[in-house]
C-alpha cells in the first residue's frame, strides 16, 4: 500500500461504470436513494406528527424522548435489528434511517412553529383566515428558517450514516472504504471519502438555495 499513489485516475476511470455492481457510479446512485428517501419520510410524518404536538402540548414530551432514544443508539445496532425484519436489503438503511431524520426534524417543526409571534398569528385571525389557511399561508412561511435548519442537519446526518451500512452489505459508497481496507489499497477510500463530501456540501447549498426562496422577505430585511 505503501508503494501506491493516493489516487489512481486510472482505476477510477475503469470503475466508475463498468456495469457491475460495484461500479462507482451504482454505488453512487445507491446512497442517494439511502440517503435523501429519510429525509423525505421524515419530513412527510413530522410535518403533521409536529402539528398535533403542537395541538396537544402533552404528546411533545414523550414523542420527542423516543425519538431522543432512538437517536442516541448507534445506526448498526438499528441496522442490525431491522436486518432480521428487512433483510439485506436497501429498506434495512432507509428505515432506521427515518428514525434518525425524526429525531431531528420533530423538534425542529415544534421549536419553528413556536417561532412564530402571536401577534402574527392574531394579525392573521383579524383578517378572517381559517386554522389551515393560518397554517398555510402565514405559520408554515414563518416557521420554514428552523424547519430548514433541522432538515439541513438531518440530511447531512443522513449521507454520512449510509456509509455504516457497509457493515452489511448496504452502505452506497460506503463500500469503497471495506474494498479500499481490504485491498489495502488507498484510491476507493478517497474516492468515497470525496463523493460523500461533495453529496453533503451539494445538498446543503440546495437546502440553502430554498430558504432564500422560500422566506424572499428575510432578504428584503438584510438589504433594507
Amino acid at each position: 500500500m505503501n508503494d501506491e499513489p493516493l489516487v489512481r485516475w486510472d482505476w477510477i476511470l475503469r470503475n466508475w461504470d463498468n456495469g457491475s455492481p460495484s461500479a462507482i457510479k451504482t454505488l453512487l446512485e445507491n446512497h442517494v436513494v439511502m440517503a435523501f428517501l429519510p429525509v423525505v419520510f421524515g419530513l412527510l410524518i413530522a410535518l403533521p406528527l409536529g402539528l398535533a404536538c403542537m395541538r396537544w402540548r402533552w404528546l411533545y414530551q414523550p414523542t420527542a424522548g423516543l425519538m431522543n432514544v432512538t437517536y442516541s443508539l448507534p445506526s448498526l445496532v438499528l441496522f442490525s435489528i431491522f436486518l432480521s425484519v428487512t433483510g439485506l436489503s436497501q429498506s434495512t438503511v432507509i428505515l432506521p434511517l427515518t428514525f434518525f431524520t425524526l429525531a431531528v426534524l420533530i423538534p425542529a417543526v415544534v421549536d419553528g412553529l413556536t417561532s412564530v409571534p402571536d401577534h402574527v398569528r392574531q394579525s392573521a385571525v383579524a383578517m378572517g383566515f381559517r386554522p389551515l389557511r393560518r397554517l398555510l399561508q402565514v405559520e408554515l412561511p414563518v416557521a420554514v428558517p428552523v424547519v430548514l435548519a433541522g432538515l439541513r442537519v438531518a440530511t447531512v446526518s443522513s449521507i454520512s450514516l449510509v456509509s455504516v451500512g457497509a457493515l452489511i452489505g448496504q452502505g452506497g459508497l460506503g463500500n469503497l472504504f471495506i474494498d479500499g481496507w481490504q485491498r489495502q489499497f488507498y484510491t476507493p477510500i478517497v474516492v468515497g471519502i470525496a463523493l460523500i463530501v461533495l453529496l453533503a456540501v451539494l445538498s446543503d447549498g440546495l437546502l440553502v438555495l430554498a430558504q432564500r426562496l422560500l422566506t424572499p422577505w428575510s432578504r428584503a430585511r438584510r438589504t433594507a
